[in-house]
């Protein structure tokens, strides 16, 4: 009789049992920082607890984010809709349908003021999600701390920035490969400069899961795009040991319990492995620091309460992983943007596993386990494998206009849904363990009147703003588009003069046209 065989979803095997020693000998805080990037982790400081939240207009954003500063946030996690994302000003004929649905919309330093009015961004951390149009977002934020007084210096947070993502699994890039890096390298060496506590990059790999790779891919992909992030830097001429310290992570939380303890765990060696490559000698540049969030693609719609479990199983795995920042979803958000109710718990769901699981009282709890510690080698082998395929077409630029990356997540998203279609694999609620019961939460609706509030908001800053002002920052970003200058001082003086999102990023479309994959 053959042996049941059990499968990891990335395809590794699972031993019925692990007896092997483990070599023990690494420590949290030192390299290759397996264990941790600090050497007491939780018991000397808990992962900041976010909740990523935006929709409406920046006066409704606002007035959740209060609420969730209210019930124990210390991070706060900005959702832009659509066309902020694109570079778009919800006048345009291009927004029509999406101002504020799948996040909160930005067309102006006038509404990022709106939007964090009463809170002040010298006490706050706060993490942006945010690519193609990162750059305007970031100058519209040092914009803002200026007019609030704070110390550029001293502000912190983070800007996603991480486009190569964008091309392989999400779709919402602007311009073509090679001035989008630009755009990034720029952000870096400006805030190296000026902004030094800020995290100039996130990078991402929670897209390239939720888009539906596996595990083993997501931190492949993730690791490979960081890889060229560091040369194109390196090309840039800027020091390793600066920028590096800057740059974060950004990964998804699955129900695989060990398997996203292994993929964790695996992400810092291999990230402290590939920064010494490249000449990084600071520890810190060499720390992999990461944001979790948990699956939003693993939620049901049906049976959503279900979905409350998960999370925190999700979010138990980001913990014992040893996660520096996380977002617990929503459990209804397979229906709709989280209500009150539903962003309320999964914070304390984060807040359960602070104060209570016990998850905190010892520096990476699982190090050690015979399954864990093997899983975490065979997580990093197979990601290993995956980096070399994509250097071996040229990093990961090459490997996505190649579509490497693109058709390698498609098979594994293929591959997953037909497990489910056939039984293969069990989804509670969804393919075993079903009802006929339809009752669903109450859904988060927006209303579509809020385009027409942007607009007139928009009419209005025009006729009001020093136009010829306007139009001559709008030029020296032209300008400087051409050049090997920096554009940062130019977005961030235009962000000032009241120029548009829309504008500013039209303004680059004219000097380097749009992507079109």
């Amino acid at each position: 009789m053959d042996k049941k065989s059990i499968k990891t979803d990335s395809g590794i095997e699972i031993r019925e049992i692990y007896c092997e020693p483990v070599k023990m000998d690494e420590l949290p805080g030192q390299f290759p920082f397996t264990r941790g990037v600090h050497p007491a982790m939780y018991r000397d400081k808990l992962w900041t607890m976010r909740q990523y939240a935006g929709f409406s207009t920046a006066e409704e954003s606002n007035k959740r984010y209060h609420f969730l500063l209210s019930q124990g946030v210390n991070g706060l996690s900005v959702a832009f809709d659509l066309p902020t994302q694109i570079g778009y000003d919800s006048d345009h004929a291009m927004a029509e349908g999406e101002v504020g649905k799948v996040g909160v919309a930005i067309d102006s330093l006038e509404d990022m003021e709106l939007l964090f009015k009463g809170i002040k961004l010298s006490e706050i951390s706060t993490s942006m999600t945010i690519n193609a149009t990162a750059f305007v977002l970031l100058a519209f934020y040092i914009a803002l701390a200026r007019k609030q007084g704070a110390d550029v210096r001293k502000i912190s947070g983070t800007v996603q920035n991480d486009i190569l993502k964008e091309y392989a699994a999400r779709g919402t890039y602007i311009y073509p490969p090679e001035p989008s890096m630009r755009l990034i390298t720029d952000i870096f060496e400006y805030c190296s400069r000026e902004v030094p506590k800020w995290n100039t990059i996130s990078i991402s790999g929670y897209h390239i899961r939720e888009a539906g790779s596996n595990a083993v891919q997501e931190l492949a992909f993730t690791l490979a795009n960081g890889k060229a992030y560091l040369q194109a830097a390196l090309a840039k001429g800027l020091d390793i040991n600066v920028f590096a310290q800057r740059l974060s992570f950004f990964f998804n939380a699955h129900n695989n319990l060990f398997e996203e303890v292994a993929k964790f765990r695996a992400a810092r060696r291999m990230w402290a492995e590939i920064t010494r490559s490249l000449g990084a000698t600071d520890p810190k540049a060499q720390m992999l620091r990461f944001h979790t969030q948990t699956g939003g693609s693993t939620l049901t719609a049906q049976q959503p309460k279900n979905n409350i479990v998960r999370v925190a199983l999700q979010g138990l795995s980001a913990v014992l992983g040893g996660t520096q920042s996380l977002h617990t979803n929503g459990y209804d958000e397979a229906l709709s943007l989280p209500t009150e109710e539903a962003a309320s718990i999964a914070l304390r769901t984060q807040q359960i596993l602070a104060y209570e699981s016990g998850a905190t009282d010892t520096v990476d709890p699982l190090a050690g386990s015979y399954y864990v510690e093997a899983l975490t080698h065979e997580v990093e082998a197979a990601a290993w494998k995956l980096i070399e395929k994509t250097d071996a077409m040229g990093g990961s630029v090459k490997a996505i206009e190649h579509h490497f990356m693109q058709d390698e997540i498609a098979r594994s998203a293929y591959a997953y849904n037909k497990a489910i279609e056939d039984g293969s694999k069990i989804i509670v609620g969804v393919n075993k363990f079903t009802s006929d019961e339809m009752s669903k939460p109450p859904g988060f609706k927006i209303n579509d009147a809020i385009r027409v509030q942007q607009c007139e908001k928009l009419a209005k800053l025009r006729a009001g703003r020093d136009n010829e002002k306007a139009a001559a920052c709008l030029s020296e970003i032209k300008r400087i588009a051409g050049t090997s200058e920096n554009l940062m001082p130019a977005v961030i003086d235009a962000a000032e003069s009241l120029c548009t999102l829309g504008e500013i990023a039209d303004t680059l479309r004219g000097v380097w046209g749009e992507y079109r994959g």
